[in-house]
């Protein structure tokens, strides 16, 4: 069976071939690239932290193992709710080798978002969240974490798709969901997603088993919502519509013909039946492009204009339905907890 090598070759007298030997322009490429992802490492490495959840305070009992991401030097740490979930008491393991232990300040399901404290008084390593609605489909993403036990792991690819709806083990919808082929594993749940500048950009959450580069992660902006929500409140309310959507470009030409000048918008991919949205008269297929009079570009927009305070009043929603502009009128309700 004939293998596949990459880099330099020998020939039979031993000498390099120069056949396989990338050329200039494509090394040039290759080490920009290499540099890109060693920097953003070198960088965000230090403030991703091993979460380990305990059933108890005496720590009898580890609940599983999860990654994480210091966000300030006073020690607030963005992770997934279904990793601290039920736990009594944190353990975060720092990638200089300290463990300190931590506080679940709160979590929230919906998004699968939980906000730690590190009860430490020094000054840790941190990293910034960055702004999701700059991303663009093909741009590199780097997830950093402890995949099956292995700490501070770097994997590399690329942001696949923006605006997804992903459905949780739990059954719950979250919204705003980037899509990524690089690698995640068991053990990367609440490490983050991160762009060549060092930023946060989405926190990693889910992997589809048995799929190949199909993993996903919370946009940065919704992870920010959320983030916000629970330092200013300790809970989050959330607006229920019943659609699960997704971001999409809004073609010039059919832009044209509905009166919408904006280059995106969101699709309803489907409606959830007794819904809010349902008994609007949503439908698969629409294309959401304002809220009242704010338009939404994005699934991120959709999550912030339909907040909290929309529950229980009569909202307009503007939507392209088969190729017409009309308004809706749905009143949100708040989700269950559940």
């Amino acid at each position: 069976m004939s293998a596949v090598s990459f880099g330099w070759v020998l020939d039979e007298q031993g000498d390099e071939s120069q056949g396989s030997r990338p050329s200039g322009r494509d090394a040039g490429l290759l080490d920009a690239y290499s540099a890109a992802v060693v920097e953003v490492f070198d960088t965000v490495g230090p403030a991703v932290v091993r979460v380990e959840p305990f059933s108890s305070k005496k720590r009898q009992q580890r609940t599983g193992v999860g990654s994480g991401a210091i966000l300030s030097p006073d020690g607030l740490v963005v992770t997934n709710s279904h990793v601290v979930q039920g736990a009594e008491s944190v353990v975060l393991g720092l990638s200089d080798g300290r463990r300190i232990d931590a506080s679940v300040l709160g979590d929230d399901p919906h998004t699968d978002i939980a906000l730690l404290r590190a009860a430490d008084s020094g000054t840790l390593p941190w990293a910034s969240l960055g702004d999701s609605k700059s991303l663009r489909q093909g741009q590199i993403a780097i997830a950093i974490g402890n995949p099956l036990g292995f700490e501070s792991t770097v994997t590399a690819g690329i942001v696949s798709a923006l605006g997804r709806s992903l459905r949780s083990q739990s059954g719950r919808l979250i919204d705003d969901v980037i899509q990524t082929d690089a690698a995640l594993n068991p053990g990367n749940s609440g490490g983050p997603l991160v762009d060549t500048r060092g930023h946060i950009i989405g926190v990693n959450t889910a992997i589809i088993p048995r799929a190949q580069n199909l993993c996903f992660a919370v946009a940065s902006n919704t992870a920010k919502l959320v983030i916000s929500e629970i330092i200013r409140h300790g809970r989050v309310r959330h607006a229920y519509l019943g659609v699960a959507v997704q971001t999409i470009p809004v073609p010039k030409r059919w832009g044209h013909q509905a009166g919408i000048h904006q280059s995106h918008a969101v699709l309803v991919v489907s409606v959830e039946s007794a819904s809010p949205a349902a008994t609007a008269g949503v439908r698969d297929g629409d294309v959401i492009v304002a809220i009242e009079a704010s338009p939404v570009t994005g699934v991120d927009d959709l999550l912030r204009l339909i907040n909290a305070e929309r529950i229980g009043e009569a909202t307009e929603i503007h939507v392209v339905s088969r190729g017409k502009r009309q308004t809706r009128i749905v009143e949100p309700t708040e989700r269950s907890a559940e």
